[in-house]
């Protein structure tokens, strides 16, 4: 093209506009005529509030700051926070993030894109199901596979196979290693629901960030803070934390639990001894403690007395400090070394620990009293409980709890009294101290007979049982054989010997208003074969060493202790905590001696005033 075209077109350019002066332009008036969005629209929000947990991920993930969490005046579960996102349109680039990021699939966006008003506030909104509009509008974007943030999946911990670990009590959870914890950390998305899920109120999001960071040191100074017994807790934790894990609504929870151990793992006693006090002790105070007990609650109340500046003295009545995790857990979900690990770090704060000194026997608690500004009581269920079933006081009957001890110190010793286990064995019970004795006996038996014989039966059916799932599918790869639903009748003798459990089917264990009240269809009667039988249907607590003016100053629920939100009793020297209070559960343990020592501190302050 010449200079002169090129200068004609550019003149006249503009005229060619001129053509189209009278004709009718194309118009579309909104919002009197509305026009269809497409499909994936990605119009106004809207939010399932019954789906929505608060847990404030996509404010977090939002690029123009638009979501802000405010508080509903809602009434919510276990797991989710009175709170809901609102979203600034001004700021809103609608580029949907913040539904990609969505734990729950609750907040999505709608074909709807026009709203008009000359109120500035009402475009700061606070999105349900109706959406901006109250008048339900058609869906517009959601998440799809392309689009998903988050990584649903939980880095596989390396376990041995069944058929591999019910050849020894080794510990057959191998851990994370440095490369798998990075990447599980990876996946949290700092929702802090799982903070007042714990017990102890751990400050989980924090530690996970520093497995992300590699920083092992200051993920244990975080667990510190709050848990004196990680080692332990990052094997055996009930982890109740995970079920509310917002990663868990549409996917695997995060291994919060396996994360702990790896960091405790990584870290030597002597470095945790370090740092485990943060550096001093918090403050400086007069007084003697006497802790009776030297279980989850009793370690607890100690380790935070010590950091309080008070001098802690446990007693103990078993060889070993550790009550049910030194002898009733077996050794292949929790080594001694673990054990031992959190228990030297306790002691290095000036700790003493009296083992082989039984109060009420040893030593009485009046003379504890004399010589101690307060006391501690964290004795634990010690004693099981019996069916009472015809035949139950034969020989070949016996409780777990004593049983487990037995098989605890036998592998710890190499030598002693073997425990007596049989060919064929029957445990009654389906909770986790069931499980516990049924795969004990498993590895015995295999280790000495090369064979497995032994049948769980319990009241409850397979989805009733309260031992933890975990437990129930090892011990079926182990070769353990289950009989739900049967409740134990009579246990069967032949010359003294015996040869079975007859059993009859348990119809209910609760009822309407979930109280345990079992009910028995008696045409529904069937042996089950063995010739050991372990009891394992529940603990009870000891309280011979208590005098009886003691009995009768403090008061008791149902076999517990009563105590005040501080662990203190009726008399005010007093305090309890752990199993005597609130159950068989070890990080409860460890909250229990955490608040005892809070009160017992407050106590003896109030005193020396």
């Amino acid at each position: 093209m010449s200079i002169y075209d090129g200068l004609k077109k550019t003149f006249w350019g503009p005229t060619i506009a001129w053509k189209r002066l009278f004709t009718r332009p194309v118009t579309i008036k909104v919002p009197e005529v509305y026009r269809e969005a497409a499909e994936r629209y990605r119009g106004f929000h809207v939010n399932d509030w019954d789906k929505c947990s608060g847990c404030s991920t996509c404010s977090k993930i939002c690029p123009t700051d638009a979501i802000r969490m405010v508080p509903v005046d809602i009434t919510v579960e276990s797991g989710k926070k009175a709170q809901r996102p609102a979203i600034d349109y001004g700021r809103c680039s609608f580029c949907a993030m913040c539904v990609d990021i969505c734990t729950t699939g609750s907040l999505n966006m709608t074909r709807e894109y026009i709203h008009i008003s000359d109120d500035p506030g009402t475009f700061f909104f606070l999105p349900d199901e109706t959406g901006i509009h109250h008048d339900i509008p058609p869906m517009g974007y959601s998440r799809d596979e392309n689009s998903e943030l988050l990584d649903l999946e939980r880095v596989v911990m390396k376990e041995l196979p069944g058929e591999e670990r019910i050849d020894s009590f080794i510990e057959f959870v191998k851990g994370y290693s440095r490369e798998q914890a990075i990447a599980e950390a990876a996946r949290c998305v700092d929702c802090e629901l799982c903070v007042e899920a714990c017990p102890v109120n751990m400050d989980i999001p924090r530690y996970i960030e520093s497995v992300f960071h590699d920083d092992t040191e200051e993920g244990a100074n975080w667990i510190y803070k709050t848990n004196p017994l990680p080692s332990v807790c990052g094997r055996v934790c009930t982890h109740k934390c995970e079920t509310v894990c917002s990663i868990g609504n549409r996917g695997k929870p995060l291994a919060i639990r396996w994360l702990k151990r790896y960091i405790m793992d990584q870290e030597k006693t002597e470095d945790v001894i370090r740092y485990a006090s943060n550096g001093e002790v918090v403050k400086k105070a007069c007084g003697k403690v006497a802790i009776i007990g030297a279980g989850p609650a009793g370690l607890s109340a100690a380790y935070y007395l010590s950091l309080m500046g008070y001098s802690a003295t446990i007693f103990e009545s078993k060889a070993l400090a550790g009550g049910v995790m030194r002898y009733g857990i077996p050794r292949y979900r929790l080594p001694d070394e673990a054990l031992d690990k959190d228990i030297k770090v306790i002691e290095s704060l000036g700790v003493e620990i009296k083992c082989l000194t039984t109060v009420g026997k040893d030593v009485t608690l009046e003379e504890i009293r004399d010589e101690y500004d307060a006391v501690f009581l964290g004795t634990g269920f010690s004693k099981g409980r019996s069916t009472g079933v015809e035949g139950v006081d034969s020989e070949g009957v016996i409780m777990a709890i004593p049983l487990l001890e037995k098989i605890r110190d036998y592998l710890r010793q190499g030598d002693g009294e073997k425990p007596p286990v049989t060919d064929s064995v029957i445990v009654i019970g389906g909770g986790n101290v069931a499980m516990d004795a049924a795969r004990s006996v498993a590895r015995i038996q295999k280790m000495e007979r090369n064979h497995i014989d032994v049948k769980v039966t319990s009241l409850e059916s397979m989805e009733e049982m309260p031992a933890d799932l975990e437990e129930i599918l090892e011990g079926k790869e182990e070769g353990i054989k289950y009989f739900p639903s049967r409740g134990p009748k009579e246990v069967l003798l032949k010359d003294g010997k015996i040869y079975g459990l007859k059993t009859i089917a348990c119809t209910r264990v609760f009822d309407d208003d979930s109280r345990f009240n079992p009910r028995f269809d008696e045409s529904d009667l069937s042996t089950i074969e063995g010739t050991m039988i372990i009891e394992a249907i529940g603990q009870a607590p000891d309280y011979d060493f208590l005098p009886v003016e003691i009995k009768g100053e403090i008061q008791f629920i149902r076999g517990r202790i009563l105590v005040n939100e501080k662990g203190q009793t009726a008399l005010a020297w007093l305090f309890a905590g752990g199993d005597i209070v609130n159950g068989p559960d070890i990080i409860h343990g460890v909250a229990d001696g955490h608040r005892a020592a809070i009160g017992i501190d407050e106590f003896l302050a109030g005193v020396k005033k």
